[in-house]
């Protein structure tokens, strides 16, 4: 086993293109993402970070003339494996930049198929190469420049040992017979990665059961007006929206509708110094839409709701069932066997024969072979 030594810095036009062409041929990659976003409201991408079994390049994506799109064409390439760990959030920060990602094997979701009950990077290394990697600066700026030397050896760590780690989760897969579902699952993770979501779009998660349609109506406008005043004072002090106020606060504002500042900073995950700045605020938006509920004036968007299918939750049910079942044939996760996605497709879908059901994006040959007839079959007993 080899590993790159030395971590180069691209930091200009000019390293930018050197590092590529060291890289271009590549048959397989490792890659990780680094942002600001536990920093700052609107995270930036900060790094990316490239190895091979030799090189090992740390793109300064902040530094002038330096792009995540010169990446495009090498990590677009499906013939080129790239090595991600828990992709999922790297793949958003790339495509903002306009960068997609195909040839995907994500070591994360590999190892989490797999069963393993440790599947953090630190872990895959310590135990498949005997590598102890630094993990303390997982919660770094890493819009600081110059980075420093522990934070940089922090990223490189990343990528250093991911081609070989990769190797060999891919060969467990392969041994596990389990590789055909891992890869779909991956090629599925890729083509729907999207940029990130508006910050803007957010609807507070309410226990709907145990509140009166008033209740409900009064803390969905609570909860979404609440949203767009820590948009405005998180990016006017420039941290993260949920460093302002998280998604749970806003949950338990908007449920309870506190009527003091000592019943507001009672409510969980509202933090004594958000009180003693905003929480004047806070009580003023709450009082006025409370009054407007009393007097029939409050107005909430309508959520958009589908045709209700009685059947639904008992195709879902039925269909857990099932995966449970063959997994334990099979010895396998039941994610192996249908993972939530398809759960979903084939909640959807409906009644279909073994052929639209084997049509399905991301269903793949093993499991048409396995299971379409039988689903069909159990489908439409729910139709």
């Amino acid at each position: 086993m080899t590993f790159p030594q030395v971590a180069t810095d691209v930091a200009s036009e000019a390293a930018m293109g050197e590092s590529i062409r060291a890289i271009q041929g590549s048959s397989e990659l490792a890659v990780d993402v680094e942002a600001d976003a536990m920093h700052a409201f609107r995270a930036r991408l900060c790094f990316v970070q490239v190895a091979t079994d030799r090189d090992l390049f740390l793109f300064d994506t902040l530094a002038p003339g330096v792009s995540a799109q010169v990446l495009a064409a090498p990590f677009s390439d499906p013939a080129c494996t790239k090595y991600f760990h828990a992709a999922g959030g790297d793949l958003q920060y790339l495509a903002e930049a306009g960068v997609r990602v195909r040839g995907l094997f994500d070591t994360h979701r590999a190892a989490t198929l797999l069963g393993w009950p440790k599947v953090g990077l630190a872990d895959l290394a310590r135990e498949r190469l005997q590598v102890e990697l630094a993990k303390e600066h997982q919660q770094s700026d890493f819009a600081v420049r110059p980075l420093p030397p522990e934070v940089r050896a922090y990223i490189a760590d990343d990528v250093r040992y991911l081609c070989e780690i990769g190797r060999q989760v891919k060969e467990e897969c392969r041994a596990q017979d389990i590789l055909e579902e891992v890869e779909l699952d991956c090629a599925r993770l890729c083509a729907e990665a999207e940029a990130r979501p508006d910050l803007g779009e957010f609807r507070p998660r309410l226990p709907r059961g145990s509140m009166s349609a008033a209740q409900y109506t009064l803390g969905m406008a609570i909860g979404t007006a609440l949203h767009e005043k820590r948009l405005q004072w998180a990016e006017a002090a420039n941290v993260p929206m949920g460093r302002m106020l998280s998604n749970a606060a806003v949950a338990a504002i908007a449920q309870r509708a506190p009527a003091n500042l000592k019943e507001l900073s009672r409510l969980e995950g509202v933090r004594g110094a958000f009180t003693r700045e905003h929480g004047e605020e806070v009580l003023d938006l709450v009082r006025r839409l409370v009054e407007q509920s009393r007097d029939g004036t409050l107005q909430v968007p309508e959520e958009k709701k589908g045709r209700r299918d009685p059947n639904r939750k008992k195709r879902e049910d039925a269909l857990k069932a099932f995966r449970s079942d063959k997994a334990a044939e099979r010895k396998v996760t039941p994610s192996v066997v249908l993972p939530n996605a398809l759960v979903e497709d084939l909640c959807r879908l409906g009644a279909a024969s073994p052929e639209e059901i084997g049509a399905l994006p991301y269903f793949g040959e093993k499991r048409k072979r396995l299971y379409a007839a039988e689903l069909s079959e159990l489908l439409a007993r729910y139709a």
